[in-house]
């Protein structure tokens, strides 16, 4: 018999182990709250063709969206009346409640934080526990979200939409 000590087999360091743990929870929570849809979403309304409006209001209040101030979102032409578009790499969503009347609003759900999925009828719907949000002023239309989409700040100028 040998007197060694027996000496433990070589393993990833427990720093490794709980980095490795840490990211696949984040990774897990990241993809409970998105989609896996295209960059961006228009739903027509149907109530217009969506290309009037070269003038339109902005929104007044409300926090600064995900892309710098000033960044082209997109033509007046391209906002439904009665629709919006979403923008999910800036994470807002642009409406047109009425003709030439333009609107922004944060793509977050204001119940669990997930991003809204479509625009429609005049209402901006979150896919993921179904609440339901005015696309002209970003109120609760249906729960379960209690609190409203947060304003964003946008301009109108010529045909172009951008964030302020």
């Amino acid at each position: 018999m040998s007197s060694a000590t027996p000496q433990p087999l070589a393993g990833p360091a427990r720093r490794t182990v709980v980095a490795a743990a840490g990211a696949a929870g984040l990774a897990a929570a990241l993809t409970a709250c998105g989609s896996g849809d295209k960059s961006s979403d228009t739903v027509n309304a149907g109530a217009g063709d969506g290309s009037s409006g070269s003038t339109g209001t902005t929104g007044s209040t409300g926090s600064s969206g995900g892309a710098a101030g000033g960044a082209a979102l997109a033509k007046t032409s391209d906002i439904p009346e009665g629709g919006g578009k979403i923008f999910k790499d800036q994470g807002v969503v642009v409406t047109q409640p009425t003709a030439g009347q333009f609107k922004a609003f944060s793509a977050k759900c204001t119940h669990q934080g997930c991003a809204v999925g479509s625009v429609a009828n005049g209402v901006i719907v979150c896919p993921c526990h179904n609440s339901h949000f005015s696309a002209a002023d970003g109120s609760v239309k249906q729960g379960p979200a209690t609190q409203p989409l947060a304003e964003e700040k946008i301009s109108v100028s010529g045909d172009e939409i951008k964030l302020a």
